[in-house]
């Protein structure tokens, strides 16, 4: 599904990606993990297409595609979804008109009929109650008000309603107590189809052990430098990552 090949990316003018290699297929999870500034963010940023980062070599390729080639709305419309590591608040734009803007969209650029309105406020309940997200909140300007957890859960919910099918979770165990993690990740796992892949950007073991990866990266200075399988995470909550320093090459 995606295939990156020496990805090299800078943002004002410093390189922090260093020459990525990746490839995610059809209904894989792959968790990526790192020190603050390795480049984890950068990446996610990089491929929905932020216009602050500039690539400078490299190729992505989405399901074919040339995905460094798309603009950003293209790259929603082809299945790509970023739930934010820090969520903004949009005062004025109302949470549910929001998101049947995008949900018709999404679906015209598929060539369907957009959703009428019994339709789209169904699924406006359905989803909202699989990522315990209050209705009160639905019905408001995106974000306004919400805590740092209702503004997670309120991601995953909008993720819900588009179905995307690549997805990267920027950190979105970040700010969210027990409770609402698992709230949040059993939400992502009930609306998986077995086709959807994902990139999980996490420090943390935690958020792990209920969205549970195929592969674990860890990237340190714009590249990836250690590849396992989930016990790679458990191994870096003991350990953390300083033992993997020499890991990366001059």
């Amino acid at each position: 599904m995606l295939e990156i090949r020496n990805l090299h990316a800078t943002v004002a003018d410093k390189e922090i990606l260093r020459g990525i290699d990746l490839t995610v297929r059809d209904g894989e999870i792959h968790a990526l993990m790192g020190q603050n500034g390795a480049g984890k963010s950068t990446l996610s940023n990089v491929l929905v297409g932020h216009p602050a980062y500039t690539v400078t070599e490299g190729t992505v390729t989405y399901n074919g595609q040339d995905l460094l080639a798309m603009s950003p709305d293209e790259r929603s419309h082809a299945g790509l979804f970023l739930s934010f590591q820090q969520p903004v608040e949009i005062p004025g734009v109302n949470m549910n008109v929001f998101l049947r803007a995008a949900v018709n969209a999404r679906r015209k650029s598929m060539g369907l009929e957009p959703m009428d309105s019994p339709s789209f406020l169904r699924m406006v309940k359905e989803r909202r109650q699989l990522v315990g997200l209050d209705s009160k909140l639905a019905n408001r300007s995106v974000n306004e008000g919400f805590s740092g957890g209702e503004r997670k859960r309120s991601e995953i919910f909008q993720m819900a309603m588009l179905e995307p099918s690549f997805c990267i979770l920027d950190e979105t165990d970040s700010g969210l107590d027990v409770d609402a993690l698992r709230i949040v990740a059993e939400g992502f796992n009930k609306l998986r189809k077995p086709d959807t892949s994902a990139i999980v950007i996490t420090h943390y073991q935690r958020l792990l052990d209920y969205i549970r990866p195929d592969v674990v990266h860890v990237l340190r200075g714009g590249r990836i430098v250690r590849t396992g399988g989930p016990q790679l995470a458990a191994e870096i909550e003991q350990k953390g990552f300083d033992w993997i320093k020499d890991d990366v090459q001059p």
